[in-house]
């Protein structure tokens, strides 16, 4: 089995966005080798609610997501760790790969509201499907 983390400040808005959207597609590839997960560096709080309508528009539901703290537990057992924005800070561990995924700021954009996780998600999405290719070839 295969073990994603992704993991962002809170846990609330970008990576459960990623876990889900990945989680479906292991679940509508049949491919089920392949465990998801999320947590946070600053963990708290409840689900982004611009998030999870935004995700709700392309299928995936994440409202009954609450948000978890990283662990050193979860960042060893994970097989990749997929670091979300800039703002979150994790420590490698030797034989983990850990990547950071520089998501889009739709601040440069002038983008608000639901507008903003809109550009989020699909940009997480075109990244989590590269993703998902990788993890099932």
């Amino acid at each position: 089995m295969i073990s994603v983390l992704f993991v962002c400040v809170r846990n609330a808005g970008k990576s459960p966005m990623a876990a889900g959207m990945l989680q479906q597609l292991v679940d509508r590839s049949g491919v089920g080798d392949v465990e998801v997960r999320s947590a946070g560096i600053r963990a708290g709080g409840e689900p982004n609610a611009l998030s999870v309508r935004a995700l709700a528009e392309v299928g995936v539901d994440i409202a009954d997501h609450r948000p978890q703290q990283v662990t050193d537990e979860l960042l060893q057992s994970a097989d990749r760790v997929i670091v979300l924005g800039g703002q979150a800070g994790v420590e490698c561990f030797p034989g983990r790969e850990v990547e950071r995924w520089d998501t889009v700021q739709p601040s440069r954009f002038g983008l608000d509201g639901i507008e903003r996780m809109r550009l989020i998600r699909d940009d997480l999405a075109r990244r989590v499907a590269v993703l998902h290719a990788d993890l099932t070839r």
